[in-house]
């Protein structure tokens, strides 16, 4: 068996600088009761987004996915791309319940994505721009594309910017400013959201301690879930639209 900076996050990312561990010769071999975390807390060294999201899946389980999941929503910078997966490695080696993985990190998704909702509602576009030019790594820019890009597609925007990178966070904000109703949103919301953490969660849960190569892939993943899905509806649509046509128009009685 490998040793956790190669089974949790052993690679050259950008997004995960995680730290090599020099001369360390720990293996699952000399824990052979311990799953991903007990390992992972033997490895000091190991830092960046993976090691941290290790240390919080440990202490609280798929609750701590979840929790990981919302603060993405809440903090764009964190990327979902290698959080998703690591809970699905987990859920494969036994120290997560796989079903509990995917509820809760689409629950952490949506109640982050409303709390950016409440607060495009509350603050205000003008008040929002302020505040995100102060949060690194965003750029009011991002909130003006993501403005006018809501404005261009409407409802389809929330469901659709669920499964694109910082769109993802920053869709709710506009949909709270122009006050879309709420029980549309939080449909719309959980319905990209479980599609889009299903797919990366799955993903690392049955590539084990490949996990990681689904970052790589995640622009390839993107396409393929809004194709996939877009697809689908438009299918839905065509049956829909021959079904009322098969029905003809209604007939009208003039009393003839």
């Amino acid at each position: 068996m490998t040793s956790t900076v190669n089974a949790v996050a052993n690679r050259p990312s950008d997004t995960v600088a995680l730290g090599h561990a020099q001369g360390a010769e720990t293996s699952l071999g000399a824990f052979p009761e311990a799953g991903m975390f007990a390992v992972a807390a033997a490895e000091p060294e190991q830092t960046g987004v993976a090691g941290w999201a290790v240390e919080v899946m440990e202490g609280l389980g798929s609750w701590g996915a979840g929790l990981l999941i919302a603060l993405e929503n809440l903090f764009p910078p964190l990327p979902s791309e290698v959080i998703l997966p690591l809970a699905g490695f987990a859920a494969s080696r036994g120290d997560l319940h796989l079903a509990a993985a995917l509820l809760l990190t689409t629950l952490g998704s949506v109640l982050g994505a409303v709390a950016l909702y409440y607060a495009g509602f509350v603050f205000g576009l003008e008040r929002i721009r302020r505040i995100a030019g102060r949060v690194p790594l965003v750029k009011v820019e991002d909130v003006d594309r993501t403005m006018s890009w809501f404005h261009r597609h409407g409802n389809r925007a929330v469901f659709f910017g669920r499964m694109i990178p910082l769109f993802r966070s920053l869709v709710s904000i506009p949909a709270g400013v122009d006050r879309m109703p709420l029980g549309t949103f939080l449909v719309l919301t959980t319905l990209g959201s479980a599609i889009w953490n299903s797919l990366f969660v799955l993903a690392g849960y049955y590539l084990g301690e490949k996990w990681h190569v689904v970052e790589d892939y995640a622009g390839i993943f993107q396409k393929i879930v809004i194709g996939v899905v877009m697809l689908a509806v438009a299918t839905w649509l065509v049956k829909k639209f021959r079904a009322r046509g098969a029905n003809g128009p209604p007939s009208r009685n003039n009393g003839a």
